[in-house]
Protein backbone atom coordinates (compact mmCIF):
# COMPACT_ATOMS: atom_id res chain seq x y z
CA UNK A 1 0.00 0.00 0.00
CA UNK A 2 1.30 3.46 -0.85
CA UNK A 3 1.15 6.04 1.87
CA UNK A 4 1.30 9.77 1.71
CA UNK A 5 3.67 11.40 4.11
CA UNK A 6 1.85 12.82 7.13
CA UNK A 7 2.07 16.55 7.54
CA UNK A 8 4.10 17.82 10.48
CA UNK A 9 1.97 18.16 13.56
CA UNK A 10 2.65 21.01 16.00
CA UNK A 11 3.83 19.67 19.33
CA UNK A 12 2.09 20.83 22.48
CA UNK A 13 4.09 22.30 25.29
CA UNK A 14 5.86 19.71 27.40
CA UNK A 15 4.20 18.90 30.66
CA UNK A 16 2.71 16.12 32.73
CA UNK A 17 -0.90 15.06 32.71
CA UNK A 18 -3.58 15.01 30.04
CA UNK A 19 -2.97 17.39 27.11
CA UNK A 20 -5.17 20.48 27.19
CA UNK A 21 -8.07 20.31 24.75
CA UNK A 22 -8.37 16.52 24.70
CA UNK A 23 -12.03 15.44 24.69
CA UNK A 24 -13.74 12.07 24.86
CA UNK A 25 -15.24 12.57 21.43
CA UNK A 26 -11.73 12.78 19.99
CA UNK A 27 -10.97 9.32 21.38
CA UNK A 28 -14.28 7.89 20.13
CA UNK A 29 -13.70 9.30 16.66
CA UNK A 30 -10.14 8.00 16.59
CA UNK A 31 -11.22 4.49 17.63
CA UNK A 32 -13.97 4.52 15.00
CA UNK A 33 -11.53 5.43 12.22
CA UNK A 34 -9.06 2.76 13.36
CA UNK A 35 -11.81 0.12 13.35
CA UNK A 36 -13.30 1.17 10.00
CA UNK A 37 -9.99 1.45 8.18
CA UNK A 38 -11.06 4.57 6.32
CA UNK A 39 -12.36 7.98 7.35
CA UNK A 40 -15.27 7.62 4.92
CA UNK A 41 -16.59 4.39 6.48
CA UNK A 42 -16.05 5.74 9.99
CA UNK A 43 -18.02 8.89 9.17
CA UNK A 44 -20.89 6.78 7.83
CA UNK A 45 -20.95 4.68 11.00
CA UNK A 46 -20.83 7.78 13.22
CA UNK A 47 -23.44 9.64 11.12
CA UNK A 48 -21.27 12.72 10.77
CA UNK A 49 -19.78 14.47 7.74
CA UNK A 50 -16.42 13.20 6.54
CA UNK A 51 -14.74 16.67 6.60
CA UNK A 52 -15.87 17.13 10.18
CA UNK A 53 -14.41 13.79 11.21
CA UNK A 54 -11.13 14.52 9.42
CA UNK A 55 -10.86 17.86 11.21
CA UNK A 56 -11.45 16.22 14.59
CA UNK A 57 -8.76 13.60 13.96
CA UNK A 58 -6.35 16.33 12.91
CA UNK A 59 -7.24 18.22 16.08
CA UNK A 60 -6.48 15.13 18.15
CA UNK A 61 -3.09 14.80 16.45
CA UNK A 62 -2.38 18.43 17.28
CA UNK A 63 -3.32 17.87 20.91
CA UNK A 64 -1.17 14.74 21.19
CA UNK A 65 1.65 16.33 19.22
CA UNK A 66 2.39 13.55 16.74
CA UNK A 67 0.76 11.86 13.72
CA UNK A 68 -1.52 8.99 14.71
CA UNK A 69 -2.49 7.75 11.25
CA UNK A 70 -0.73 7.15 7.96
CA UNK A 71 -3.17 8.17 5.24
CA UNK A 72 -3.15 6.57 1.81
CA UNK A 73 -5.44 5.94 -1.15
CA UNK A 74 -6.41 2.54 0.26
CA UNK A 75 -7.30 3.82 3.72
CA UNK A 76 -5.44 4.56 6.93
CA UNK A 77 -2.93 2.69 9.05
CA UNK A 78 -1.93 3.39 12.63
CA UNK A 79 1.41 4.94 13.37
CA UNK A 80 3.42 3.62 16.32
CA UNK A 81 1.96 6.37 18.50
CA UNK A 82 -1.52 5.66 17.15
CA UNK A 83 -1.26 1.98 18.02
CA UNK A 84 -0.37 2.82 21.60
CA UNK A 85 -3.08 5.46 21.91
CA UNK A 86 -5.79 3.18 20.50
CA UNK A 87 -5.48 0.64 23.30
CA UNK A 88 -5.38 3.39 25.94
CA UNK A 89 -8.37 5.14 24.32
CA UNK A 90 -10.47 1.99 24.43
CA UNK A 91 -9.60 1.44 28.08
CA UNK A 92 -10.44 5.05 28.96
CA UNK A 93 -13.74 4.96 27.07
CA UNK A 94 -14.65 1.69 28.77
CA UNK A 95 -13.96 3.19 32.20
CA UNK A 96 -16.03 6.29 31.47
CA UNK A 97 -18.92 4.26 30.04
CA UNK A 98 -18.79 2.08 33.13
CA UNK A 99 -19.03 5.12 35.41
CA UNK A 100 -21.89 6.66 33.43
CA UNK A 101 -23.82 3.39 33.49
CA UNK A 102 -23.29 3.05 37.24
CA UNK A 103 -24.55 6.59 37.74
CA UNK A 104 -27.67 6.01 35.63
CA UNK A 105 -28.46 2.79 37.45
CA UNK A 106 -28.01 4.47 40.83
CA UNK A 107 -30.46 7.17 39.74
CA UNK A 108 -32.95 4.58 38.55
CA UNK A 109 -32.61 5.74 34.93
CA UNK A 110 -31.73 2.45 33.35
CA UNK A 111 -30.84 -1.20 33.78
CA UNK A 112 -27.60 -2.99 32.94
CA UNK A 113 -27.30 -3.81 29.26
CA UNK A 114 -25.59 -6.70 27.50
CA UNK A 115 -24.54 -6.20 23.88
CA UNK A 116 -24.66 -9.72 22.51
CA UNK A 117 -23.64 -10.81 18.99
CA UNK A 118 -25.72 -13.59 17.45
CA UNK A 119 -24.32 -13.85 13.91
CA UNK A 120 -26.48 -14.82 10.94
CA UNK A 121 -26.30 -18.33 9.51
CA UNK A 122 -25.90 -20.11 12.85
CA UNK A 123 -27.71 -23.46 13.04
CA UNK A 124 -31.28 -22.75 14.11
CA UNK A 125 -31.19 -25.18 17.02
CA UNK A 126 -28.01 -23.60 18.43
CA UNK A 127 -29.18 -20.00 17.95
CA UNK A 128 -32.67 -20.59 19.36
CA UNK A 129 -31.44 -22.53 22.39
CA UNK A 130 -28.78 -19.95 23.24
CA UNK A 131 -31.03 -16.93 22.69
CA UNK A 132 -33.85 -18.42 24.76
CA UNK A 133 -31.56 -19.32 27.66
CA UNK A 134 -29.90 -15.91 27.60
CA UNK A 135 -33.18 -14.01 27.49
CA UNK A 136 -34.54 -15.97 30.45
CA UNK A 137 -31.36 -15.50 32.49
CA UNK A 138 -31.12 -11.81 31.62
CA UNK A 139 -34.75 -11.19 32.58
CA UNK A 140 -34.21 -12.90 35.93
CA UNK A 141 -31.10 -10.77 36.56
CA UNK A 142 -32.74 -7.50 35.50
CA UNK A 143 -30.52 -7.10 32.44
CA UNK A 144 -31.55 -5.77 29.02
CA UNK A 145 -30.01 -7.48 25.98
CA UNK A 146 -29.09 -5.60 22.81
CA UNK A 147 -28.98 -8.19 20.01
CA UNK A 148 -26.41 -7.69 17.23
CA UNK A 149 -26.10 -9.72 14.01
CA UNK A 150 -22.51 -8.73 13.21
CA UNK A 151 -20.32 -11.44 11.61
CA UNK A 152 -17.51 -12.67 13.86
CA UNK A 153 -13.99 -13.46 12.70
CA UNK A 154 -11.70 -16.08 14.23
CA UNK A 155 -10.45 -13.61 16.87
CA UNK A 156 -13.92 -12.34 17.84
CA UNK A 157 -12.65 -8.84 17.09
CA UNK A 158 -15.86 -6.90 17.92
CA UNK A 159 -15.79 -8.36 21.44
CA UNK A 160 -12.05 -7.86 21.83
CA UNK A 161 -12.42 -4.22 20.74
CA UNK A 162 -15.30 -3.71 23.21
CA UNK A 163 -17.77 -3.03 20.40
CA UNK A 164 -19.85 -5.81 21.97
CA UNK A 165 -19.82 -7.48 25.37
CA UNK A 166 -20.16 -11.10 24.29
CA UNK A 167 -21.04 -13.24 21.33
CA UNK A 168 -21.77 -16.72 20.04
CA UNK A 169 -19.51 -17.82 17.22
CA UNK A 170 -17.13 -20.40 15.84
CA UNK A 171 -13.74 -21.39 17.22
CA UNK A 172 -11.45 -22.95 14.64
CA UNK A 173 -8.40 -23.18 16.94
CA UNK A 174 -7.73 -24.00 20.57
CA UNK A 175 -9.51 -21.70 23.06
CA UNK A 176 -6.09 -20.82 24.49
CA UNK A 177 -5.18 -19.27 21.12
CA UNK A 178 -7.69 -16.45 21.58
CA UNK A 179 -6.22 -13.06 22.58
CA UNK A 180 -5.77 -12.69 26.34
CA UNK A 181 -8.68 -10.24 27.02
CA UNK A 182 -11.21 -12.85 25.88
CA UNK A 183 -12.75 -15.68 27.88
CA UNK A 184 -14.50 -18.62 26.27
CA UNK A 185 -16.96 -21.45 26.96
CA UNK A 186 -17.15 -24.25 24.37
CA UNK A 187 -20.63 -25.51 23.52
CA UNK A 188 -19.94 -28.32 21.07
CA UNK A 189 -18.26 -29.23 17.79
CA UNK A 190 -20.10 -28.87 14.48
CA UNK A 191 -19.36 -29.72 10.85
CA UNK A 192 -20.80 -28.45 7.55
CA UNK A 193 -23.31 -30.05 5.27
CA UNK A 194 -21.92 -31.06 1.87
CA UNK A 195 -23.68 -31.83 -1.41
CA UNK A 196 -21.90 -33.24 -4.47
CA UNK A 197 -23.15 -34.34 -7.92
CA UNK A 198 -25.11 -37.58 -7.63
CA UNK A 199 -23.00 -38.97 -10.49
CA UNK A 200 -19.76 -38.60 -8.50
CA UNK A 201 -18.32 -41.94 -7.29
CA UNK A 202 -18.26 -40.64 -3.70
CA UNK A 203 -22.03 -40.18 -3.79
CA UNK A 204 -22.52 -43.95 -3.80
CA UNK A 205 -20.15 -44.33 -0.83
CA UNK A 206 -21.86 -41.56 1.11
CA UNK A 207 -18.45 -40.09 1.97
CA UNK A 208 -15.85 -38.10 0.07
CA UNK A 209 -12.13 -37.75 0.71
CA UNK A 210 -10.61 -34.30 1.13
CA UNK A 211 -8.43 -34.68 -1.98
CA UNK A 212 -11.53 -35.59 -4.01
CA UNK A 213 -13.35 -32.54 -2.65
CA UNK A 214 -10.41 -30.31 -3.60
CA UNK A 215 -10.86 -31.38 -7.22
CA UNK A 216 -14.38 -29.91 -7.37
CA UNK A 217 -15.62 -26.33 -7.56
CA UNK A 218 -16.80 -25.92 -3.97
CA UNK A 219 -19.43 -23.23 -3.47
CA UNK A 220 -19.10 -21.70 -0.01
CA UNK A 221 -19.12 -18.25 1.51
CA UNK A 222 -18.83 -15.41 0.90
CA UNK A 223 -15.92 -14.85 3.24
CA UNK A 224 -17.42 -11.75 4.86
CA UNK A 225 -20.32 -13.85 6.18
CA UNK A 226 -18.17 -16.34 8.14
CA UNK A 227 -14.53 -15.17 7.96
CA UNK A 228 -13.28 -17.47 10.74
CA UNK A 229 -14.49 -20.79 9.32
CA UNK A 230 -13.87 -19.63 5.74
CA UNK A 231 -10.16 -18.98 6.37
CA UNK A 232 -9.63 -22.08 8.53
CA UNK A 233 -11.31 -24.45 6.09
CA UNK A 234 -9.53 -22.88 3.12
CA UNK A 235 -6.19 -23.62 4.79
CA UNK A 236 -7.20 -27.23 5.49
CA UNK A 237 -8.18 -27.95 1.88
CA UNK A 238 -5.15 -26.09 0.54
CA UNK A 239 -2.96 -28.51 2.50
CA UNK A 240 -3.89 -31.15 -0.12
CA UNK A 241 -4.18 -28.73 -3.06
CA UNK A 242 -2.40 -25.35 -2.69
CA UNK A 243 -4.36 -23.95 -5.66
CA UNK A 244 -7.74 -24.57 -4.05
CA UNK A 245 -10.15 -21.68 -3.46
CA UNK A 246 -13.85 -21.57 -2.61
CA UNK A 247 -16.40 -20.18 -5.07
CA UNK A 248 -18.89 -17.60 -3.79
CA UNK A 249 -22.55 -18.68 -4.02
CA UNK A 250 -24.80 -16.85 -6.51
CA UNK A 251 -27.36 -16.26 -3.75
CA UNK A 252 -26.59 -16.26 -0.03
CA UNK A 253 -29.86 -17.28 1.58
CA UNK A 254 -31.32 -20.00 -0.65
CA UNK A 255 -29.68 -23.41 -0.40
CA UNK A 256 -32.05 -25.03 -2.96
CA UNK A 257 -31.18 -22.35 -5.53
CA UNK A 258 -27.45 -22.76 -4.90
CA UNK A 259 -27.84 -26.53 -5.29
CA UNK A 260 -29.68 -26.00 -8.57
CA UNK A 261 -26.84 -23.82 -9.84
CA UNK A 262 -24.29 -26.47 -8.82
CA UNK A 263 -26.28 -29.26 -10.47
CA UNK A 264 -26.25 -27.42 -13.81
CA UNK A 265 -22.67 -26.11 -13.64
CA UNK A 266 -20.32 -26.59 -16.59
CA UNK A 267 -17.91 -28.63 -14.45
CA UNK A 268 -18.53 -30.74 -11.32
CA UNK A 269 -19.42 -28.54 -8.38
CA UNK A 270 -20.12 -29.13 -4.69
CA UNK A 271 -22.02 -27.03 -2.18
CA UNK A 272 -20.67 -26.59 1.35
CA UNK A 273 -22.72 -25.00 4.13
CA UNK A 274 -21.47 -23.39 7.29
CA UNK A 275 -21.28 -25.50 10.48
CA UNK A 276 -24.70 -27.12 10.59
CA UNK A 277 -24.66 -30.50 12.35
CA UNK A 278 -22.92 -31.98 15.36
CA UNK A 279 -19.60 -33.40 14.21
CA UNK A 280 -19.61 -37.20 14.08
CA UNK A 281 -23.09 -37.49 15.62
CA UNK A 282 -23.86 -40.58 17.68
CA UNK A 283 -26.90 -42.73 16.85
CA UNK A 284 -30.13 -40.92 17.49
CA UNK A 285 -28.99 -37.45 16.42
CA UNK A 286 -31.22 -36.22 13.62
CA UNK A 287 -29.55 -34.46 10.72
CA UNK A 288 -31.19 -31.75 8.65
CA UNK A 289 -33.70 -33.01 6.05
CA UNK A 290 -32.85 -32.99 2.37
CA UNK A 291 -33.89 -29.58 0.95
CA UNK A 292 -36.56 -29.51 -1.71
CA UNK A 293 -35.29 -29.04 -5.25
CA UNK A 294 -31.84 -30.54 -4.75
CA UNK A 295 -31.96 -31.98 -8.24
CA UNK A 296 -29.06 -34.27 -9.07
CA UNK A 297 -27.09 -33.45 -5.91
CA UNK A 298 -26.42 -35.94 -3.12
CA UNK A 299 -25.57 -35.16 0.50
CA UNK A 300 -22.40 -36.84 1.75
CA UNK A 301 -20.03 -36.59 4.69
CA UNK A 302 -16.32 -35.77 4.48
CA UNK A 303 -14.05 -38.66 5.46
CA UNK A 304 -12.37 -38.24 8.87
CA UNK A 305 -14.35 -35.03 9.55
CA UNK A 306 -11.50 -32.56 8.77
CA UNK A 307 -13.75 -29.49 8.50
CA UNK A 308 -15.15 -28.67 11.92
CA UNK A 309 -15.77 -25.64 14.10
CA UNK A 310 -16.51 -25.36 17.80
CA UNK A 311 -19.52 -23.33 18.85
CA UNK A 312 -18.31 -21.02 21.60
CA UNK A 313 -19.64 -18.33 23.90
CA UNK A 314 -16.95 -15.64 24.10
CA UNK A 315 -16.87 -12.55 26.28
CA UNK A 316 -14.40 -9.86 27.31
CA UNK A 317 -12.67 -10.58 30.60
CA UNK A 318 -13.45 -7.04 31.74
CA UNK A 319 -17.11 -8.02 32.11
CA UNK A 320 -16.44 -10.18 35.14
CA UNK A 321 -13.95 -7.80 36.73
CA UNK A 322 -16.27 -4.83 36.10
CA UNK A 323 -19.08 -6.60 37.93
CA UNK A 324 -16.84 -6.84 41.00
CA UNK A 325 -15.14 -3.47 40.58
CA UNK A 326 -18.15 -1.44 41.76
CA UNK A 327 -18.37 -3.11 45.19
CA UNK A 328 -14.58 -2.97 45.56
CA UNK A 329 -14.67 0.73 44.68
CA UNK A 330 -17.30 1.28 47.38
CA UNK A 331 -15.34 -0.66 50.00
CA UNK A 332 -12.87 0.99 52.40
CA UNK A 333 -10.00 -1.07 50.97
CA UNK A 334 -7.21 1.11 49.59
CA UNK A 335 -4.58 0.54 46.94
CA UNK A 336 -1.93 1.60 49.46
CA UNK A 337 -2.92 -1.39 51.60
CA UNK A 338 -1.45 -3.65 48.88
CA UNK A 339 -4.26 -6.15 49.52
CA UNK A 340 -3.95 -9.82 48.68
CA UNK A 341 -6.46 -11.62 46.48
CA UNK A 342 -8.41 -13.03 49.46
CA UNK A 343 -8.58 -9.55 50.99
CA UNK A 344 -9.96 -8.13 47.75
CA UNK A 345 -12.57 -10.87 47.53
CA UNK A 346 -13.55 -10.31 51.15
CA UNK A 347 -13.85 -6.56 50.60
CA UNK A 348 -16.16 -7.14 47.63
CA UNK A 349 -18.37 -9.52 49.57
CA UNK A 350 -18.50 -7.20 52.58
CA UNK A 351 -19.45 -4.17 50.47
CA UNK A 352 -22.26 -6.05 48.72
CA UNK A 353 -23.57 -7.28 52.08
CA UNK A 354 -23.39 -3.79 53.59
CA UNK A 355 -24.69 -1.62 50.76
CA UNK A 356 -26.24 -3.96 48.19
CA UNK A 357 -25.43 -3.80 44.50
CA UNK A 358 -27.50 -0.64 43.95
CA UNK A 359 -25.98 1.00 47.02
CA UNK A 360 -22.48 0.30 45.72
CA UNK A 361 -23.47 1.83 42.39
CA UNK A 362 -24.77 4.91 44.19
CA UNK A 363 -21.45 5.36 45.98
CA UNK A 364 -19.57 5.05 42.70
CA UNK A 365 -21.87 7.61 41.06
CA UNK A 366 -21.42 10.02 43.96
CA UNK A 367 -17.64 9.75 43.74
CA UNK A 368 -17.67 10.37 39.97
CA UNK A 369 -19.86 13.42 40.52
CA UNK A 370 -17.79 14.97 43.30
CA UNK A 371 -14.23 13.97 42.38
CA UNK A 372 -14.19 12.60 38.80
CA UNK A 373 -10.41 12.42 38.39
CA UNK A 374 -9.92 10.67 41.73
CA UNK A 375 -12.85 8.35 40.97
CA UNK A 376 -11.37 7.44 37.59
CA UNK A 377 -8.05 6.53 39.21
CA UNK A 378 -9.74 4.44 41.91
CA UNK A 379 -11.97 2.67 39.37
CA UNK A 380 -8.92 1.80 37.28
CA UNK A 381 -7.34 0.23 40.37
CA UNK A 382 -10.59 -1.53 41.32
CA UNK A 383 -10.90 -3.09 37.87
CA UNK A 384 -7.29 -4.28 37.94
CA UNK A 385 -7.50 -5.61 41.49
CA UNK A 386 -10.82 -7.38 40.88
CA UNK A 387 -9.45 -9.01 37.73
CA UNK A 388 -6.28 -10.14 39.52
CA UNK A 389 -8.21 -11.53 42.46
CA UNK A 390 -10.35 -13.68 40.19
CA UNK A 391 -7.60 -14.50 37.69
CA UNK A 392 -6.20 -17.87 36.74
CA UNK A 393 -6.27 -20.27 33.81
CA UNK A 394 -9.32 -20.43 31.61
CA UNK A 395 -11.94 -22.86 32.79
CA UNK A 396 -15.63 -23.46 32.32
CA UNK A 397 -17.27 -20.74 34.43
CA UNK A 398 -20.21 -21.27 36.70
CA UNK A 399 -21.86 -18.24 35.09
CA UNK A 400 -21.66 -16.68 31.68
CA UNK A 401 -20.89 -12.97 31.60
CA UNK A 402 -23.42 -10.25 31.87
CA UNK A 403 -22.82 -6.65 30.89
CA UNK A 404 -20.02 -4.58 32.28
CA UNK A 405 -21.89 -4.14 35.54
CA UNK A 406 -23.62 -7.44 36.17
CA UNK A 407 -23.37 -11.16 35.46
CA UNK A 408 -25.99 -13.34 33.82
CA UNK A 409 -26.27 -17.00 34.81
CA UNK A 410 -25.81 -19.36 31.86
CA UNK A 411 -27.61 -22.66 31.46
CA UNK A 412 -25.48 -23.97 28.55
CA UNK A 413 -22.90 -26.56 29.44
CA UNK A 414 -19.59 -27.09 27.72
CA UNK A 415 -19.66 -30.11 25.48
Amino acid sequence: MKHTQPEPVPRPADGAGTPQGLELRHLRYFAAVADAGTVTRAAERLFIAQPTLSQQIQRLEQVIGTPLLHRGRDGVQLSAAGTMLLDAARNALSLVDHGVSQARQAAGLGRPRLRFILPPRLPDALAVTTASALRSAAAAAGVDVDWMDTPLDAEFSPVRRRQADAGLGWLTTSPDALPAPLEVMSLGEFEPGLWIPASHPAARRGSIRLDELAGLDVIFGPRRAEPGTYDAWTSIVQAVDPRFAFTDPPLRHSLPVVLAFAATAARPAAVLTGPAAIAGPPPGVIRLPRPAGTGDMARVSIASHPLTATAALVWHADLISAARAGPLFASPLQRSDEPSAPQVQQAIATAIAAYGVRGCAARVAQAYGEHPETALTRMRWALTAAASASGGPRAEPAHAPGPGHSTVPCTSRAA
